[in-house]
């Protein structure tokens, strides 16, 4: 009589399993790999995340904000500047920092140097000051105008390494007004130069 109550238990757990696996087909489905694709559900909740972030993000331009700005702005611009003048005539690290139009103004200028034999020596020795001289949102675009100062010691050579223009032991301060500008509504936080004043 035991062993008959075994196999009835037996039976009893393969129904509950067979009831179980029947279940969760059901509400998963079937599946022979993996599909590529996101339930709706779950894109609809990643989505609104996204878009709740972006919106805390860019409601407001705020003191905060606008020193959080700053500090990236001071070093964006040292990169743009040591990038453009170093002596490999090239634009390299400071690409993503730059859209289409400046971006190519820029390797025009880098063209016209190397096509002429020259070389820039440019020691960036320091920003005095970044100032927020603007800033607007326009649509989802916002610009913010920086007034920087900052000294550089720089000199133009030849190929035969004599000096074109410039100084090289000379400190030399500069002045820039640059626009900066970024989308709001993409999911990318960086800015980029879009504009040279002065």
């Amino acid at each position: 009589m035991s062993y008959s109550f075994e196999y009835i238990d037996i039976i009893l757990l393969a129904m509950i399993a067979g009831f179980i696996f029947l279940r969760l087909r059901g509400i998963l489905g079937k599946r022979t790999g993996f599909e590529g694709k996101a339930p709706s559900q779950l894109k609809e909740v990643l989505k609104t995340v996204n878009q709740d972030l972006t919106k805390k993000i860019n409601d407001k331009f705020d003191d905060e904000a606008q020193k959080e700005f700053l500090k990236g702005a001071k070093i964006a611009y040292e990169t743009i500047i040591t990038d453009f003048s170093d002596n490999d005539n090239k634009i390299t690290t400071s690409k993503p920092l730059l859209n289409n139009e400046i971006f190519n103004q820029f390797n025009q200028a880098l063209k016209d140097r190397s096509s002429r034999g020259h070389f820039a020596e440019i020691t960036f020795i320091g920003l005095n000051s970044a100032t927020i001289k603007e800033h607007k949102k326009i649509g989802k675009i916002i610009n913010v105008t920086v007034d920087f100062i900052a000294e550089v010691i720089t000199c133009i050579k030849d190929r035969d390494k004599k000096i074109v223009s410039g100084d090289p032991e000379k400190i030399k301060k500069i002045y820039d007004t640059w626009v900066f500008s970024r989308d709001t509504s993409s999911p990318n936080p960086n800015w980029q130069l879009v504009n040279i004043l002065t």
